[in-house]
């Protein structure tokens, strides 16, 4: 012992331990060893993968006031009907929670129980108890740890009391779930290690004080991140939207510069509107503002309208807006965006019965846009005739397809008439 006493942990580490015992794979049990819980929202569970996994760890993170505590307390509810739930807050008094509660609907089961707490070791050891086949935290950043003595919402706090809450999890076979908070540029707060210990990250996004909200899951170890889930908020909490295409375009009106874009967020077509307004600046450098659409991309297709199609926006504000609180990522809103400029310069609008999708490169070429398939049948079943989209898009698709090799085509044929 002495002559070991002054070696580093990485020497000793070489010569402890044992043999794991293994098994072959086959051998080994189903990880879905009990039925998903269901959320009451199908949208969620198709998110989540079918439902909420027994032993999982799932991390919800959100701008605040975006409704993170109020889908949790729903779902919660749901859930409660037919297991017993229980949800801790490390932020809220139980009597604030009750009064969230009375507010919502069908949030009212003897299976759901309340605690508040900040005791990360307190937390784990009810955890473990396995009363509760549900437990919900809200939020990592309030908990502490005994054994570390920085204060909570410190990268080694979270990091610990993270890792304290999965290992009950795993040993219990309870599902957990985690509410995070995010930073201003709404990136998930604290260590990166955090997101990659537990098994699912959701991520709520879009305008807290109104508009659509979208839940998706931008890691999954149980299932897809391509599908979302679509909410709008009223008086009695989060409720699913079945038809967002129709809803965001309810209200349009067809004036210049309203272009209507076939997108797809995640794997689900959406129909709606991109508006544009373009106005004379009065100084010397022109702005450039977007609501939805990434301003890098929009000053880049500004360019490229300039250089490819020869229109004059050097001395133009150009403001663009996405309908309903939408933030796209989809490459296939170039065309749309483009469209609606051009449409708001020359005050020439578009076809009532046409919607647009489709890339655009920096040579003013219009390229392919996945599932185009989708997007067209979410356009026809909302009434529309045809699609202005790439050459691609028309494969299969028949006379509905108005295919665009380029910008300046496109332009010319559909805007400037």
């Amino acid at each position: 012992m002495v002559e070991d006493s002054g070696k580093s942990a990485v020497a000793l580490g070489v010569k402890s331990g044992k043999q794991l015992k293994t098994q072959s794979i086959n051998s080994i049990e189903s990880s879905e060893r009990s039925a998903r819980f269901k959320t009451g929202f199908s949208q969620l569970d198709e998110v989540l993968g079918g439902g909420i996994l027994p032993a999982s760890v799932s991390l919800l993170a959100g701008q605040p006031g975006i409704g993170k505590s109020t889908i949790l307390l729903q779902l919660a509810s749901n859930i409660a009907k037919d297991a017993p739930v229980l949800y801790i807050s490390g932020e809220e008094s139980a009597a604030q929670v009750k009064l969230r509660a009375k507010r919502l609907a069908n949030s009212h089961s003897e299976n759901l129980n309340f605690a508040s707490s900040t005791s990360a070791n307190d937390i784990a050891a009810t955890i473990r108890s396995q009363q509760y086949k549900l437990v919900i935290v809200d939020s990592i950043q309030t908990l502490s740890l005994e054994e570390v003595s920085s204060a909570p919402g410190s990268v080694s706090q979270v990091t610990n009391s993270g890792n304290v809450l999965i290992r009950a999890a795993k040993s219990s076979d309870t599902a957990v779930m985690i509410v995070g908070h995010v930073t201003k540029d709404g990136t998930l707060a604290g260590p990166k290690v955090l997101e990659h210990l537990v098994d699912v990250v959701l991520n709520f996004e879009g305008d807290r004080y109104g508009g659509f909200k979208t839940l998706r899951a931008v890691k999954n170890r149980f299932g897809s991140t391509n599908d979302i889930a679509i909410f709008e908020m009223d008086n009695e909490g989060l409720k699913p939207v079945l038809n967002p295409s129709q809803a965001l375009l309810a209200e349009r009106l067809n004036t210049d510069g309203s272009i209507v874009l076939a997108t797809i967020e995640g794997t689900r077509p959406i129909l709606v509107e991109i508006q544009a307004l373009v106005n004379t600046t009065s100084f010397g450098y022109p702005k450039r503002t977007a609501s939805g659409f990434d301003l890098n991309r929009l000053n880049l297709l500004v360019a490229v309208l300039q250089q490819r199609t020869k229109l004059n926006l050097a001395d133009k504000d150009i403001y663009v807006n996405v309908v309903g609180g939408l933030k796209l990522q989809d490459p296939a809103a170039d065309l749309a965006v483009c469209m609606a400029i051009a449409s708001a310069a020359s005050g020439r609008k578009l076809d009532d019965h046409l919607i647009v999708f489709g890339e655009v490169g920096l040579g003013g070429e219009i390229r392919s846009a996945h599932s185009s398939e989708r997007r067209i049948s979410e356009a026809k079943k909302l009434g529309f005739t045809a699609a202005i989209a790439p050459k691609t898009a028309a494969k299969g698709i028949g006379k509905f397809v108005l295919p665009v090799a380029d910008l300046r085509s496109a332009l010319i044929k559909y805007i400037n008439k």
